[in-house]
C-alpha cells in the first residue's frame, strides 16, 4: 500500500477502537469483497441490497446491454466460418418474340416460313408444318431448380480473428460495466437507507426533546403559578418547545423522501416501502477498519478498471482489423445444384450443375481510405490507453480521497459524541439549580439548545460516518459478485454457444 493509504488506515483504526463501536469485529478482505453492506449487521438494509440485482431498472438496462454485446460477438464469430446456402426455385418463362428473339428472324412480318428460312428448321410437328427455331425459343417453359452456395473468405491476414477479440473485449467491458452498475445502485441504496436511519434518529431526538421541554413547561408553569417565577419565563418555555418542534415537519418530509428514493431504486412506486421503513431503527455500528490491500489488487477488484482495460484492448484489435484491410483477400466459391424443365427429370444426375473456384481482390486505389483508417485506429488505441491509465488513477485518487474523510469524520462523530454526552450533563446541572432557585430559566434555554444542537450534530456525522464508509467500500471495487445476474431475455443463451 502507498504510505498516505497505511496512515490512513491505522489512523482509522485507532479512532474507531477509541471510540464507542470499537466492540465490533473487522472483516477480512474476502468478506468485505462479497457483500460488503453486511459489515453494518442490519438485516432490513441486507434485504434491500439482494433485491437490486432484479429489481432496479438501471441494472436491468445494464443486463440487456451485456446481452446486446454479446449477442454482437456471436454475429461477428460467423465471419470465421464458411457460409452456406440451400436455395430452390420454379419458373414459368416465355421469352418475348419483340424482343432478343426478333434477331433471329421473329420479328414483326415475317411469317413461319421466314423465320424458318432465317434460322432454320427444328423438326417438324405432327401435321407435317415446319417449326421454327424462334418458334421454339418463345414457347412457355417451366424451370425447376434447387442446390446449394457455399463461400468462404480465408482469414490470411488476422482481420476476422481481431475483429472477433475486439468483441469478445467489448462484450467484457459491457459486463464490468454490469458490474460497476450494480455497485452503483447497491451503494446507493446503502447510503440513502442510512440517510433514512439518520433522519429517524433525528426526528426521535427532537421527539424525545420536545417531550422533556414539555415536562420543563409544566414545571415552570408551576413556578409561576406558585408566583416564585416570572410569567416570561414560561413564555419562553413554550417558545422553545414549539422552536424545537417546528423542526418535525422537515424531518418528516425528509424520510418521505428518501423512502421514495429508495422505492425508486427497487423499481416501486412511491411509498411502496413506507410500511417497511416506517418504523425507526437504530444506526447500525461501524466498523473499526477496512481491508485496503494493495494497489494491484485494487486494478482487479475495480470494475471500471477492468472495463477499461477491456476497451483498450477492443481498440487494440481494431487496429489489426485496419491492417488486414491494406492486403489482398482470397474468397473460395462454390455452387452445386439440379437443374431441369420437366420436374420429373430433377433427380437425374444428367441435371446437376456446379461452379467452383477460388476469387482475388486486391485493392489499389482507395484514396488514402484504408491508410486513414488503420491511423484512425491507431489513435483511437491511444485514447483507449490514457482513458485506462486515468482510470487508474482516478481510483488510486479516490481511495485516497474515502480513506482521509473516512479518518477525519471518525474524529469528528468521536468528540460529537462526548459533547452530547457532556450537553447532557450541563442541562440536568442547569434544571437541578433552576427547581431550586439559584439560576434563572435562561441558563436552562440555553442548556436545551446545546444539547439539542449536539444530539443532531452527533446523529448527523454517524450518518456522514456510514456513508464515507460506503464511498470507502465502493472505491475499493467490492461489493460486486463472481456471479451476475442475467435478464430474463438472456436466459435462452445460457446453453448457446460459450463466447
Amino acid at each position: 500500500m502507498p504510505p498516505s493509504w497505511q496512515d490512513a488506515t491505522q489512523s482509522a483504526a485507532a479512532a474507531a477502537t477509541g471510540g464507542a463501536r470499537g466492540d465490533v469485529p473487522p472483516l477480512s478482505a474476502g468478506e468485505v469483497e462479497q457483500s460488503w453492506w453486511t459489515v453494518f449487521h442490519d438485516p432490513v438494509l441486507e434485504a434491500l441490497e439482494q433485491r437490486i440485482a432484479t429489481q432496479n431498472l438501471d441494472v436491468q438496462t445494464a443486463q440487456l446491454r451485456l446481452t446486446e454485446s454479446r449477442l454482437q460477438a456471436r454475429i461477428i464469430n460467423g465471419n470465421l466460418w464458411p457460409q452456406l446456402t440451400a436455395n430452390g426455385s420454379y419458373e414459368r418463362e416465355k421469352a418475348s418474340k419483340q424482343g432478343l428473339l426478333s434477331l433471329f428472324g421473329g420479328g414483326p412480318g415475317q411469317g413461319a416460313t421466314a423465320g424458318s428460312e432465317a434460322s432454320g428448321t427444328l423438326g417438324s410437328t405432327a401435321g407435317g408444318a415446319p417449326t421454327s427455331t424462334v418458334a421454339a425459343l418463345s414457347a412457355p417453359l417451366s424451370l425447376w431448380q434447387y442446390g446449394f452456395d457455399a463461400s468462404w473468405e480465408l482469414d490470411l491476414w488476422g482481420g476476422a480473428r481481431r475483429a472477433m477479440e475486439s468483441a469478445r473485449a467489448t462484450a467484457q467491458a459491457s459486463q464490468e460495466d454490469l458490474r460497476a452498475e450494480l455497485l452503483q445502485q447497491m451503494a446507493e441504496l446503502a447510503r440513502d437507507y442510512l440517510s433514512l436511519r439518520g433522519v429517524q434518529a433525528q426526528r426521535a431526538i427532537v421527539e424525545a426533546t420536545v417531550a422533556a421541554d414539555r415536562d420543563t413547561s409544566a414545571i415552570t408553569r408551576q413556578r409561576v403559578d406558585a408566583g416564585v417565577t416570572p410569567q416570561q419565563d414560561l413564555a419562553n418555555a413554550d417558545a422553545e418547545t414549539d422552536n424545537v418542534a417546528s423542526q418535525l415537519p422537515g424531518l418528516g418530509q425528509q424520510e418521505a423522501q428518501l423512502i421514495n428514493a429508495l422505492s425508486l431504486l427497487l423499481g416501486a412506486p412511491p411509498d411502496a416501502l413506507r410500511e417497511q421503513l416506517a418504523a425507526a431503527s437504530a444506526l447500525p455500528p461501524t466498523p473499526p477498519s477496512v481491508p485496503l490491500g494493495l494497489p494491484s489488487e485494487l486494478a482487479r477488484r475495480r470494475p471500471d478498471i477492468r472495463a477499461a482495460e477491456s476497451r483498450l484492448q477492443a481498440a487494440t484489435a481494431q487496429v489489426g482489423v485496419a491492417v488486414a484491410e491494406l492486403y489482398p483477400s482470397i474468397t473460395l466459391t462454390g455452387s452445386f445444384g439440379l437443374q431441369a424443365l420437366q420436374f420429373s427429370n430433377l433427380g437425374s444426375w444428367s441435371a446437376r450443375q456446379y461452379a467452383l473456384g477460388p476469387s482475388l481482390t486486391l485493392p489499389l486505389f482507395e484514396g488514402g481510405r484504408l491508410r486513414g483508417t488503420v491511423e484512425l485506429r491507431k489513435v483511437q488505441q491511444q485514447e483507449a490507453a490514457i482513458s485506462y491509465q486515468k482510470t487508474v488513477l482516478q481510483a488510486w485518487h479516490d481511495v485516497a480521497n474515502a480513506l482521509v474523510a473516512y479518518d477525519t469524520e471518525q474524529e469528528r462523530q468521536r468528540r460529537l459524541a462526548q459533547a452530547a454526552h457532556d450537553s447532557e450533563q450541563l442541562l440536568r446541572i442547569a434544571l437541578e439549580r433552576y427547581r431550586s432557585g439559584i439560576d434563572p430559566y435562561l441558563n436552562v434555554l440555553i442548556a436545551q439548545r446545546t444539547q439539542l444542537q449536539y444530539q443532531l450534530q452527533a446523529a448527523q456525522s454517524l450518518t456522514t460516518l456510514q456513508t464515507d464508509l460506503i464511498q470507502l467500500y465502493k472505491a475499493l471495487g467490492g461489493g460486486w459478485e463472481a456471479t451476475l445476474p442475467e435478464p430474463p431475455t438472456a436466459a435462452r443463451l445460457r446453453n448457446g454457444r460459450s463466447l
